[in-house]
């Protein structure tokens, strides 16, 4: 169960109609909170699993619009924190040099609202690996790792039309700054490539996937995982600024191999040479920072088990 102050605790997740929101919203129920789940399309695009159906008393459904300024606050009165999370709109779902601008201006709306919400406690923001992990590997010597600290580098976004990574980071930048200059209390989760059924080789994330390994920044992550990452970081009250959040990094040929076959299930893989197959890539992102605060949360999931 979850710590006794949480119990009755009333959250917003947004948008819940994703992978990640719904799941968000299974878990926050089970440990105990009353949640806001704010959709972007049609109120029934929210696909809950097993929710039981005295949590479902817990639940409210809204229909919240990252550019409609009073449906953010509608969905967020009342409540203690936020779980935000961008979905490209309906009628426009590829990562493009538009999109950025959708996703910054989704993210300041969104953010706005949480400092005019005299309830909000804390924000947890999900942003995405891929807002660290980019820059000029001339600039930089590639001994040291990445962390938390690092952001990409726009200009080398743009130039190399990483749309995902730019939107993102613009995006997260965007949110730190205000969260900042209006005192809100906001941690970010920056996930690595989220792991499932429906991924294809299309996924916006995968641009640059070769130089992600020969750098070994490719790191990916499981549903369950971020999920409990996301709430983790809410609990703790000591939880602070960005937090890396993988349980995999693709640092061999066999790794990437079957990261290939899950991908592109029906494309013949060529036969490795002797170097690709044994060579090891040095991991280069670090996740130590989430590991700390995981450690307790983790131990609680299992005594509820």
């Amino acid at each position: 169960m979850a710590p006794a102050s949480f119990h009755h605790e009333k959250v917003c997740v947004m948008d819940a109609s994703g992978r990640l929101g719904s799941t968000l919203v299974e878990r926050l129920l089970e440990r105990g909170y009353i949640v806001h789940a704010a959709v972007q399309g049609h109120v029934d695009d929210l696909k809950l699993n097993g929710v039981a159906t005295e949590r479902e008393k817990k639940l409210k459904v809204f229909h919240a619009d990252p550019f409609d300024y009073q449906s953010i606050t509608d969905a967020l009165k009342g409540c203690s924190g936020l779980f935000y999370a961008f979905e490209p709109p309906q009628d426009h779902p590829a990562y493009d040099e538009y999109m950025v601008e959708v996703e910054v201006r989704a993210a300041h709306n969104v953010v706005e609202a949480c400092a005019r919400t005299e309830t909000i406690d804390k924000v947890v923001f999900t942003s995405s690996a891929t807002a660290v992990l980019w820059r000029d590997n001339n600039s930089q010597s590639l001994a040291s790792d990445l962390d938390e600290r690092h952001w990409s580098d726009v200009n080398f976004c743009r130039k190399f039309k990483l749309w995902h990574a730019l939107s993102k980071t613009v995006a997260e930048k965007t949110a730190w700054a205000l969260a900042m200059d209006r005192d809100i209390n906001m941690v970010s989760i920056n996930g690595g490539l989220l792991m499932g059924p429906h991924l294809s080789i299309t996924h916006p994330y995968l641009k640059g996937a070769a130089e992600m390994y020969e750098c070994g920044t490719f790191v990916t992550v499981d549903l369950q995982f971020l999920v409990d990452a996301h709430i983790c970081v809410f609990e703790d009250v000591s939880s602070y600024g960005r937090y890396l959040c993988f349980n995999h990094a693709i640092t061999n040929h066999e790794d990437a191999i079957h990261l290939a076959r899950l991908l592109t299930p029906y494309s013949p893989s060529p036969p490795p040479s002797y170097e690709e197959a044994n060579m090891i890539i040095q991991q280069r992102l670090s996740n130590k920072k989430l590991n700390k605060v995981m450690v307790d949360f983790e131990s609680e999931l299992l005594l509820e088990d």
